[in-house]
């Protein structure tokens, strides 16, 4: 590999305040860059180093999956930034956005928030390239049993994310013909009756990149347990049979490190190839749409690891949900950057001389747990920011750390979970705190002697942390929408309880369609 950096090292390095669509604050240093991707992972199995593309026809359908996942925009915007765990406050002129972020952190809704549009519209841009692989202009030939499985089980999939999200939708089963809008539950049979249908054709053993009856299962085990969310009847029994299905399996156990689960080689590290089920590619070049580092990092964040573009100053963790870990617990210093920071040669240290006035360490750029407030003025360094999915040296504005879409860390929590809820009782044990202090015993911090519905959630948050499932997690918890967190309380909307869905955007409510549409009940 060939990487060319050039660069001056300095010690103080001047930010000004600007918006988030300008993001061209300029540093005394320069870098040019010839990188080789490293993680381009997206193949046929874990045993090639790193796993190579399959030439399978599926790849404009599996391509939807980049969209909205890992950036600030889309399906991660909501399902992240409404929650307890991530927010994007205001800093001056800049992250307003109109108010966008600020009313998603404060369940604000309404039928004209752009990032809830994005959802739709990615969901159903997945769906239409699924459907048009198998039944459009641009049809697979003489398509296999295999084949059609992985397309139904995506466009499963893409259905589920728009039930999640915004409940009644329409079902597309054909490519450019339009569909009456149907209620959630009939939306939940349909993806039920989709997925067990054609898990037996999905491939079997580990397939990167690709649906495989392992993901199917993994999938069936998150989305049982929240039927009685989407339906009124719980499904327990049913969420803890496809989590076995995916422990007795004996293909999937915790990876030892689970720092290493997320790095940007996680397409190739033995720790990342024990747990991930399904796992979306990215790479920073052809893959494109993980930009971890520049939604969360300072714009001087560019020094300490060199990378081409600057960072833009986005997301960053609540003060409360970063101190939920303790610090003996090792995904605590995993997921999160904290602290005074330097260049690249670890000594001279990031200033940001437009600090926000009043900020505690001045221009010493020092992301700080804490956060003075949500807007107009919030603390430009405030907040502990995402160190997850690790930064390369040298990164571009892409990332290449893929995304778990499903891991076996999430299946042991699932089948935790489901048990104790079956049983009815959380002092009533029965093997489910065992499985969660597998998890706890990797991270290094003292298991559980007992464990309470309240822990359970802290354990999920703290484990899934950003991997899009918290505001999952917390609907069917009940404190979605009657929990109070840092600059959140439970609203007007929120009192109905009609935020656990969102507002169908107007642009889909007013597009010209053969069924129109009807926005959800509150909106």
């Amino acid at each position: 590999m060939k990487n060319t950096i050039k660069y001056f090292t300095v010690a103080a390095l001047t930010s000004v305040g600007i918006a988030c669509t300008n993001l061209d604050e300029k540093l005394p240093g320069q870098y040019t860059a010839q990188a080789d991707v490293t993680n381009v992972g997206y193949g046929i199995s874990f045993t090639e180093s790193p796993p190579a593309r399959p030439a399978d026809g599926l790849q404009t359908a599996y391509n939807q999956l980049l969209s909205g996942i890992a950036t600030n925009g889309g399906f991660f915007a909501v399902q992240e930034g409404g929650t307890d765990e991530a927010v994007i406050t205001q800093k001056g002129g800049d992250w307003y956005d109109g108010g966008l972020y600020i009313r998603i952190h404060r369940h604000e809704f309404s039928s004209q928030t752009w990032a809830i549009n994005d959802v739709w519209n990615q969901a159903y841009n997945g769906i239409f390239q699924c459907n048009d692989l198998m039944n459009g202009k641009n049809i697979i030939a003489n398509i296999t049993p295999s084949q059609t499985a992985q397309l139904r089980f995506l466009r499963a999939f893409f259905h589920w994310r728009l039930m999640e999200v915004f409940g009644n939708v329409k079902i597309i089963t054909t490519a450019g013909v339009d569909a009456p809008q149907k209620s959630r539950a009939e939306v939940y049979a349909f993806i039920e009756n989709e997925v067990l249908a054609v898990l037996p054709d999905l491939p079997t053993g580990k397939v990167y990149g690709r649906a495989t009856q392992m993901a199917a299962h993994a999938f069936l085990s998150r989305f049982y347990l929240n039927a009685g969310v989407y339906t009124g009847t719980t499904q327990y029994q049913k969420a803890i049979n496809e989590a076995d299905a995916v422990i007795s399996s004996g293909l999937y156990n915790l990876g030892a490190n689970y720092a290493n689960v997320f790095s940007y080689d996680n397409s190739m590290n033995a720790d990342a190839a024990a747990e991930i089920i399904w796992t979306i590619p990215f790479n920073e070049a052809t893959d494109q749409g993980a930009t971890w580092h520049c939604e969360t990092l300072h714009y001087p964040s560019q020094l300490t690891y060199n990378f081409t573009d600057q960072p833009w100053n986005g997301f960053s963790t609540l003060e409360d949900f970063y101190n939920a870990y303790s610090d003996d617990d090792k995904r605590k210093a995993a997921n999160f950057i904290v602290g005074q920071q330097y260049a690249s040669d670890g000594t001279t240290p990031l200033l940001d001389l437009a600090f926000t006035k009043g900020y505690p360490n001045g221009a010493n750029l020092n992301y700080t747990p804490k956060i003075n407030e949500l807007e107009p003025n919030a603390w430009r360094a405030g907040g502990a920011r995402f160190g997850k999915f690790k930064f390369k040296m040298g990164a571009r504005t892409n990332d290449d750390n893929d995304f778990p879409l499903f891991r076996y860390g999430e299946v042991l929590l699932n089948k935790a979970e489901a048990m104790q809820r079956l049983s009815g009782t959380w002092t009533d044990d029965g093997g489910a705190r065992s499985l969660v202090n597998q998890i706890r015993t990797r991270a290094g911090t003292t298991p559980f002697a007992s464990m309470t519905e309240v822990d359970m959630l802290a354990e999920r948050g703290r484990e899934l942390f950003i991997e899009a499932i918290r505001r999952t997690d917390m609907i069917r918890f009940g404190t979605y929408t009657t929990a109070s967190w840092w600059e959140h309380t439970p609203g007007a909307l929120d009192g109905s309880g009609y935020t656990k869905l969102m507002a169908i955007p107007n642009e889909q409510l007013n597009a010209g369609q053969t069924y129109q549409l009807t926005q959800n009940p509150g909106y």
